[in-house]
């Protein structure tokens, strides 16, 4: 009855957290896919601002243009006519944004993903079979046969001709076959114990891991979906002077935050390889013992699990090696600095909210020769009272 007792509590702690493990990649994948979709329902909204930014546009239209002609009309200069063609091309962009634009940033970035996509795939599909070949070869070894078998409850009769070779089950005297009782489940129950607690760790670091890179794509489509509902704000708000720089910031936002997911899936694919390799070494196991059982080998597996974890957090930094774009993410820092350490959390959150409140036009830096022209003056300036020149102009204007 003990024996039942402690059965029942592993087969109800562990399977349930297996089956569930097992469907989570095809769950997540389907949430991956939701996010897709999200993305592109929400692209049209754009057109809501496109009238509001041809608006904007117009007006810069008129200064930058009016400017430049009257500057070379008071220098009696010829008009050069190329430069005043770019707000003319920025309205005609505002105006087919989502599909001059969007659609084609999205037909250029999106075989990125689509390629890396099947570097997963392809890895996902090994490790599938892996995981079939370590089944069966489980399945083929003596010890699943007599201690679990087909049932589940395992064979007493197989188990008693494998621990007694030439012996029946029919020889054993009463208190005989109790002690053999015991012993079979306590077998039982240790051969579970090695199998499903291996599994349940693993795959509960594996939900973790789903977790982490799901959490990288919302985020992700998030920020894809404000700077796609903006863009045309952006594009017109770039007309004006002083603000020209804001159409190479938002493009290279653009490209950088959707280069997470290539990232992110390069990512999973190295991973994945280490899990064939970890697979592999498991089925050589079974081979030479006849089971599987917890080693160091199984050890670095989950540390390689959760280096994954904490590296998915890490991909908005590798994306910024390929397109770099300037300036904070209040949320993409607090989720980097709970992925880091509970920590640095409040450490991070001040600056991160304060990179993230800045708008684009902060991203603009002072040129080096107004830099330097603003240091000369300071140093060529009047001195103070504590400077006791001669020349001391404060000093000279309130004595008259």
């Amino acid at each position: 009855m003990k024996y039942k007792l402690s059965l029942l509590a592993i087969v109800i702690v562990s399977l349930p957290a297996s089956s569930f493990a097992q469907s989570m990649g095809q769950e997540v994948k389907e949430l991956h896919q939701v996010l897709q979709d999200l993305y592109y329902e929400l692209i049209p909204e754009c057109s809501k601002l496109i009238n509001v930014a041809r608006a904007i546009a117009g007006f810069g239209a008129t200064f930058y243009i009016g400017y430049r002609v009257w500057r070379h009309i008071a220098n009696a200069e010829a008009i050069d006519f190329f430069p005043l063609f770019r707000p003319f091309v920025l309205a005609l962009l505002i105006g087919m944004f989502p599909s001059a634009v969007l659609s084609t940033l999205d037909g250029i970035l999106k075989p990125t993903v689509t390629g890396t996509e099947a570097m997963v795939n392809n890895s996902n599909e090994a490790v599938k079979k892996l995981l079939a070949e370590r089944e069966k070869a489980i399945k083929a070894t003596k010890k699943w046969q007599v201690l679990v078998g087909p049932s589940g409850n395992g064979n007493r009769d197989e188990w008693y001709k494998y621990t007694n070779p030439g012996k029946r089950p029919s020889d054993e005297r009463f208190w005989e076959g109790l002690g053999n009782d015991f012993s079979f489940a306590v077998q039982k129950m240790e051969y579970n114990l090695k199998y499903y607690i291996k599994q349940w760790i693993s795959q509960v670091l594996e939900v973790i891991y789903y977790a982490a890179s799901l959490c990288i794509d919302t985020i992700r489509t998030f920020h894809l979906v404000v700077l796609a509902i903006l863009g045309p704000l952006v594009f017109a708000l770039s007309v004006y002077d002083g603000f020209q720089h804001t159409l190479s910031v938002w493009l290279a936002r653009f490209v950088n935050i959707y280069m997470w997911l290539p990232c992110a899936n390069i990512f999973g694919s190295l991973l994945g390889k280490i899990q064939e390799k970890m697979i592999t070494i498991d089925i050589g196991q079974i081979a030479a013992n006849g089971e599987t059982f917890f080693t160091t080998k199984d050890l670095a597996y989950l540390i390689f699990m959760i280096i994954g974890i904490i590296g998915y957090f890490t991909i908005p930094s590798v994306a910024n090696y390929i397109v770099h774009a300037s300036g904070g993410s209040a949320l993409l820092s607090k989720v980097t600095s709970m992925g880091s350490g509970g920590g640095m959390t409040a450490m991070s959150t001040i600056p991160a909210i304060a990179g993230g409140a800045g708008s684009m036009v902060a991203d603009a830096f002072m040129p080096d020769d107004k830099l330097g022209q603003a240091l000369a003056d300071a140093k060529n300036s009047e001195p103070n009272f504590k400077d006791g020149g001669a020349n001391n102009y404060q000093r000279d204007k309130l004595k008259g």
